[in-house]
């Protein structure tokens, strides 16, 4: 049995701004405060947290949409790679960045509080204005 849920936040910045900081190393790395190396070509691999996180860019729409296949070092062997959909919508000055996580193994409800405590908390953080 697979395990998907669907979360949301808003952040105080443009769905330009969030893509691009997902999407490039030094950006990745500075809104999560931990060690990424990923890219803006479907098809290449990416690693975050350090190498905790591993997959691949599936489709990317700048400033819209971006599919990454994902899994972490907890994932078993035999299991497939998770999916994560992230939209990006505007919102006056600021951003919904809704994410669907699916195709989990059981074990992966653990990561709906991940992604509030690895990447939403410190994105706002890291995109409040001065």
């Amino acid at each position: 049995m697979h395990v998907s849920f669907e979360i949301s936040t808003v952040l105080p910045a443009s769905p330009s701004e969030i893509y691009k900081a997902w999407l490039t190393s030094e950006g990745h790395t500075a809104m999560t405060g931990s060690p990424a190396d990923v890219s803006t070509k479907v098809g290449d691999r990416f690693k975050a947290w350090d190498g905790y996180i591993t997959g691949e860019n599936l489709a990317l729409e700048p400033g819209r949409r971006i599919v990454q296949s994902w899994r972490t070092t907890e994932f078993a062997n035999e299991d497939q790679d998770s999916l994560i959909e992230i939209l990006l919508e505007p919102i006056f000055e600021q951003t919904r960045l809704v994410l669907r996580h699916s195709n989990l193994p059981e074990h992966g409800v653990q990561y709906e509080q991940g992604w509030e405590d690895s990447y939403f908390s410190p994105m706002r953080t890291y995109f409040q204005p001065e």
